[in-house]
């Protein structure tokens, strides 16, 4: 299918109908050899509440969007590309039904879908498209995604020191690297990331400790991999590779006999075909 509408006329369309709803705000998404594959609305776990998002898959990213005016507005438009992204499929709560994880190495949240079908179909387009991909280009899938963040309502205490109670007063924070909603006193600490950010980024005090013994670890492994290897026989100057006059029984007699050496909405039922 992707083959079949690769630079075909209604690909375009549909592509161009895409960029007029995000408008000025968003990038232009029209490529030689890519495919609007499907579309369609997920909620998605943000940090106060779950949202409705529009969500487009094509062959080689996944883009989403805050929806204004459904088929029509879209605004704060994210492109994924597909080579960065796995899945998680993830249990049922009682706010949230259908659910899976797109897990990226600078952002990883979580969606639902309004049926267990239409979960089943995103998820096997998702799969199949990335798998495609990863074949084309040779690359590897993200080894190391990013944590996702715990929803602010999820916890009424700091997840860290379990007493600092949250108010209106007393802000909930998250750390960037595990994800945590954390109080201020257990998240003073930045962090440069390079992977999710080239700011440091805060993170609580116990990723921090570990951020840096892990960087100190890297230090010392770099150090161990510039410094000089010592000589087997130090104290002796290097030969000159020059034969000696000498014979060998008269360079056997200047040593002692007994000397030894050692030597990283549209709903999903428009899957477009």
């Amino acid at each position: 299918m992707m083959d079949h509408l690769a630079n075909t006329e209604i690909n375009s369309q549909r592509i161009a109908a895409v960029e007029n709803c995000f408008g000025a705000s968003g990038q232009p998404l029209a490529l030689p050899g890519r495919v609007l594959l499907g579309e369609g609305i997920l909620t998605k776990e943000c940090r106060k509440k779950p949202k409705p998002r529009i969500f487009f898959l094509f062959n080689d990213i996944l883009v989403y969007g805050s929806i204004i005016i459904n088929k029509r507005k879209y605004n704060s438009q994210h492109i994924i590309p597909l080579e960065d992204v796995t899945l998680e499929t993830l249990p049922d709560t009682l706010q949230m039904k259908n659910r899976w994880m797109i897990k990226t190495s600078k952002k990883s949240f979580v969606v639902s879908a309004a049926s267990l079908t239409e979960r089943k179909e995103w998820i096997s387009h998702l799969e199949e498209c990335i798998k495609h991909l990863l074949s084309k280009t040779g690359q590897q899938p993200c080894r190391e995604p990013a944590a996702p963040w715990i929803p602010d309502k999820a916890t009424d205490i700091c997840m860290r020191c379990t007493h600092t109670k949250f108010s209106t007063l007393t802000r909930r924070h998250h750390c960037r690297k595990c994800g945590f909603v954390v109080c201020a006193d257990c998240s003073r600490q930045r962090f440069l990331m390079p992977r999710l950010s080239p700011k440091p980024l805060r993170v609580c005090n116990l990723c921090y400790r570990q951020l840096l013994a892990e960087k100190k670890k890297e230090a010392e492994a770099d150090r161990r991999q510039t410094e000089p290897i010592p000589s087997a026989m130090q104290g002796y100057e290097p030969s000159s590779g020059d034969d000696s006059d000498k014979s060998d029984d008269e360079k056997a007699e200047q040593w002692p006999a007994d000397t030894e050496f050692y030597t990283s909405q549209v709903s999903w039922s428009s899957f477009h075909s």
